[in-house]
């Protein structure tokens, strides 16, 4: 078993450690949705409902491939409870996306707010989210007091970003008239805050000195522009074989995304046909060509190129060592699709 298996087995544990603060007598089915939600119990329970902890397991693999000096080998187990705390997070955060979305199915089973209502899903989101501010003081077993703190201003920061990230997702819908500028402002909060808090907390917890927690943060930055920016790609050019996504839903539901963007700032013939009717998905494989046409797709890969570039140069400032820093390098490319 490699560190990665390692971490991933140790996140779970200390995740269903956790949740298992609200198994008691007169809870147990509010504790039954968020283990239901977390890919533990009901119907179509597994690895495949659990999604890949990638969140958590980047927090570890940061804090494992810092400062050697205080890296002994099992150093990362002391930073699994913050782990646990930024996975938790992300699943508040998707609890409530799936209301405000109206979204009935998450990894193939339905979500929380389709089987209990949406009154007691939007509660067992803001549980998720209290249970990951006690997972994080669970570092204080370990770490001295200030260094709890900075980890939880870290989260704190992060979560108020990702609400600001949503709001103006949500603002944003059915606006035509949105410039670049503004997509940068909403997945700086919805995609890259919490991929920058995993590494800017794990470098905090590895010991690493504030130039290179600053390196880490910006690493883990960047590699979330450049990931959301290649997923807008693949939301209307991707293999849909291979991402799991249909690609006609981003261009039906009106998706604000890069290419989109770009193209309503050009305001030549794709940009008419958006603004005079919704897509269908009849008319997806017509006004993907219009983009491409137009140069948006060559437009948003030079961008996800550039983001990346942003991103390895900032890992290669942070220095991140050892075998949990190969692995951290890794995933990044893995989440990148390249090939080192």
């Amino acid at each position: 078993m490699n560190l990665q298996e390692t971490m991933l087995i140790a996140i779970e544990a200390e995740l269903q450690t956790q949740v298992s603060r609200l198994e008691k007598k007169h809870t147990k089915e509010f504790h039954q949705m968020l283990t239901y939600h977390m890919g533990w119990s009901g119907e179509g329970a597994g690895t495949q409902a659990t999604g890949k902890r990638i969140r958590p397991l980047i927090t570890l693999l940061a804090t494992a491939s810092t400062n050697e000096e205080h890296n002994l080998s099992s150093n990362w187990l002391n930073a699994v409870p913050a782990a646990s705390a930024i996975e938790l997070i992300h699943n508040f955060s998707l609890v409530h996306d799936d209301i405000q979305d109206n979204s009935e199915l998450r990894r193939g089973r339905k979500t929380v707010w389709t089987k209990w209502g949406q009154p007691q899903a939007i509660n067992a989101g803001d549980g998720l989210f209290v249970i990951a501010y006690q997972s994080i003081l669970d570092l204080s077993k370990h770490y001295a007091a200030d260094v709890v703190v900075r980890a939880l201003q870290i989260l704190s920061d992060a979560c108020l970003l990702l609400t600001q990230g949503q709001y103006l997702d949500m603002a944003y819908e059915n606006r035509h008239d949105l410039s670049i500028d503004d997509y940068w402002h909403m997945i700086g909060g919805k995609t890259a805050t919490l991929l920058s808090a995993c590494t800017h907390m794990g470098a905090l917890l590895g010991y690493a000195d504030d130039q290179k927690i600053e390196a880490y943060r910006l690493f883990g930055y960047h590699l979330g522009l450049a990931f959301q920016v290649q997923d807008d790609v693949l939301g209307i050019w991707g293999d849909e074989a291979v991402t799991g996504k249909s690609v006609a839903s981003d261009l039906v539901e009106g998706k604000n995304s890069l290419p989109v963007l770009y193209a309503l700032e050009k305001d030549a013939a794709f940009a008419k046909r958006w603004k005079s009717a919704p897509i269908t998905a009849d008319d997806v494989q017509e006004i993907a060509k219009l983009l491409e046409d137009e140069g948006a797709k060559t437009y948003a890969e030079k961008i996800s190129a550039e983001q990346t570039e942003q991103a390895l140069l900032y890992a290669k400032q942070a220095e991140p060592s050892g075998e949990a820093g190969e692995l951290l390098l890794g995933l990044a490319n893995k989440l990148l699709k390249r090939n080192q």
